[in-house]
């Protein structure tokens, strides 16, 4: 059983206004890191890869792009974008045991390939440890940069957008899926019963977690950003264009900002 990471008392206030958020995001996703893929599947009702299939069709990416997946937690965005044919693809993640579970994936993704081989050639992604907000790469070095699910778990989002302008190269692409509240009020009130009275309950049995990571999660979507805050975050980051696209109802959104000289 996981230890509680975030009690009831500390999420009826903003989890983003805290201190430790960090920490606690780090602690929290490695307790529920074993179940977390079945998890996505279950819960998005098998909807989470084709919302990380949208991402990557915004990103646009072509054979010559160097891409770096941002909170790639098990690999299954950087994965994609490997098949979608990027030259280079790497997977980035504060939380060791997440990128222990993308690592064994991408072996079993290669092993696959080398028994069954075909003509298409794709990027093997590498995996490695990396802060959102202090990224180990070099000024204008990334075609395409990604985060989905993630931006809404770092400490200092705003902070973690300006790093992410430093690293993109011109025309760069930033693509940004994360959870949003639907606007339609049946749809919204519908998705908050799920939210907070259904998944909770049924992921953290499914998980046997008693960290609090699946009630943090609608408690840290209804308190983070909206869509259109999230469109100024980015253009106030240095980002001169944003295209927007709500997904299954507006329950998701992914973002893709460019960078123009």
């Amino acid at each position: 059983m996981s230890k509680a990471v975030w009690q009831r008392e500390e999420l009826a206030t903003d989890p983003h206004r805290r201190g430790d958020k960090a920490e606690k995001v780090q602690a929290m996703f490695a307790a529920i890191a074993k179940a977390y893929d079945l998890n996505n599947r279950l819960h998005s009702f098998g909807l989470d890869q084709r919302w990380r299939r949208a991402a990557v069709a915004m990103a646009e990416v072509t054979a010559h792009d160097d891409v770096v997946d941002v909170a790639c937690g098990t690999g299954d965005l950087t994965q994609l974008f490997a098949d979608a044919g990027a030259k280079s693809v790497r997977g980035l993640d504060f939380t060791p045991q997440m990128l222990d579970i993308a690592r064994a994936k991408s072996a079993r993704v290669q092993a696959v390939k080398i028994a069954k081989p075909t003509r298409k050639q794709a990027a093997v992604p590498t995996y490695e440890w990396g802060d959102a907000t202090a990224l180990a790469l070099a000024d204008a070095s990334v075609d395409v940069l990604s985060i989905a699910f993630g931006l809404r778990n770092v400490g200092d989002p705003r902070a973690a957008l300006a790093e992410f302008r430093r690293v993109l190269r011109l025309n760069g692409r930033l693509v940004v899926l994360e959870f949003d509240e639907p606007r339609n009020s049946v749809i919204r009130a519908l998705n908050r019963f799920y939210t907070h009275r259904v998944m909770p309950w049924s992921a953290s049995l499914i998980a046997g977690d008693t960290s609090g990571a699946y009630r943090y999660l609608p408690r840290s979507v209804e308190t983070f950003l909206n869509r259109d805050s999230l469109k100024s975050a980015m253009l106030s980051a240095g980002f001169a264009s944003v295209q927007q696209r709500a997904l299954t109802f507006g329950t998701c959104v992914v973002s893709c900002a460019r960078v123009h000289g």
